[in-house]
């Protein structure tokens, strides 16, 4: 059936229609992104628990989705808000204990140059680093300036606090009727995407995929090398071992380096002290233990279908963070799976002919 003018003309206006709202709706929505895409996150990871407890509650939705938020709630907010406050104490104190003198950072360094061999330290000395003074200086100076920051931020944490709580809110009222109304709203955006059945059954199939992969199965890996991480920091006191347990988790989300860039100088640092007894405890606790975490729970969370190459996490891990902060780490691996799967549809296409 042919298209007059006139038909072409308000199909176009209405494309145009379309879009102008759909841009207008995200720039209301930008101020609470972060609400609304962890929102959705905590819905997508704990649909399997809403389905199952609206079977067992005799389809009552609304029970099931107040009994699905409770436990995201209980597992996985007020454990992160009690890390939060504990770590932000830690913080203080380390760098109370560093003004105070307790943490003798010239001593640390001074030992350090001792271990290293005469050639080493006299090209170190042609750099000024030798000069012990000149670098605790600079450490203080790095460490007061870094305290000036956590103060700033905690500031303006404090004069935002209604628009956090407001924030919180919102991403705990949206998971609520997410959670409810799941179904419902990924029927309506499957018949919304303008593609054939098979190639959007990929994406989404990938999309769910991936947000799993990264969040549920990256996330727990990351806590439990994380809290083994400040156990054996713990056990061989060294100071701070809460910070650092909590730096070795959020650096294990990078594929490649992780916890290592933690705890390697710790033992380096052991070993040219002489402690060469805790050192190789450190390096063996990592390596075996830690190190055993990633390649039995990983698989297990995550799925060994489901990984992309580790060089592609790491840079879009690394590219997502730097643009959307720490929500990048589970955009950027996503942007670059949905990427992957969309130029294998394309691929697949032209090869049988379609495109």
């Amino acid at each position: 059936m042919p298209v007059n003018d006139d038909d072409l003309v308000h199909q176009k206006f209405f494309h145009l229609l379309l879009l102008l709202v759909s841009v207008a709706l995200g720039w209301v929505l930008l101020p609470f992104f972060s609400a609304i895409f962890w929102g959705a996150i905590l819905a997508i990871l704990f649909q399997p628990m809403q389905r199952y407890l609206t079977a067992r509650f005799g389809k009552r939705r609304n029970l099931a989705a107040l009994t699905t938020l409770g436990v995201a709630i209980l597992i996985v907010i007020i454990p992160l808000a009690v890390v939060a406050v504990t770590l932000v104490q830690e913080i203080a104190l380390a760098y109370a204990q560093i003004k105070s003198g307790q943490w003798n950072l010239g001593a640390f360094f001074q030992h350090m140059l001792q271990a290293l061999p005469n050639s080493v330290q006299q090209l170190l000395g042609r750099y000024g680093i030798t000069d012990i003074s000149g670098v605790q200086q600079k450490l203080m100076e790095g460490a007061s300036q870094i305290s000036q920051f956590a103060a700033a931020q905690a500031l303006s944490i404090g004069q935002n606090t209604f628009q956090f709580v407001v924030s919180f809110g919102v991403m705990l009222y949206l998971v609520f009727f997410l959670l409810r109304d799941g179904g419902e709203i990924g029927q309506r955006i499957r018949r919304a995407i303008p593609l054939d059945n098979e190639p959007k059954q990929h994406l989404i199939a990938k999309f769910t995929t991936v947000v799993r992969a990264t969040v549920k199965g990256n996330i727990a890996v990351a806590a439990v090398q994380g809290f083994l991480g400040g156990l054996i920091f713990w056990m061989l006191g060294i100071n701070g071992s809460l910070l650092w347990g909590v730096l070795m988790a959020f650096l294990s989300l990078l594929p490649a380096v992780g916890a290592a860039i933690v705890w390697g100088p710790a033992a380096i640092y052991f070993f040219m002290t002489g402690a060469v007894g805790k050192g190789l405890i450190l390096v063996a606790f990592c390596v075996v233990v830690i190190g055993l975490v990633d390649n039995l729970l990983r698989p297990l969370l995550v799925g060994k279908d489901t990984k992309m190459p580790d060089w592609v996490v790491l840079i879009s891990t690394l590219g997502g963070m730097a643009l959307f902060g720490i929500n990048g780490f589970v955009i950027g691996p996503l942007v670059a799976a949905l990427f992957m799967a969309s130029w294998d549809i394309f691929t697949q296409d032209e090869e049988g002919g379609n495109v």
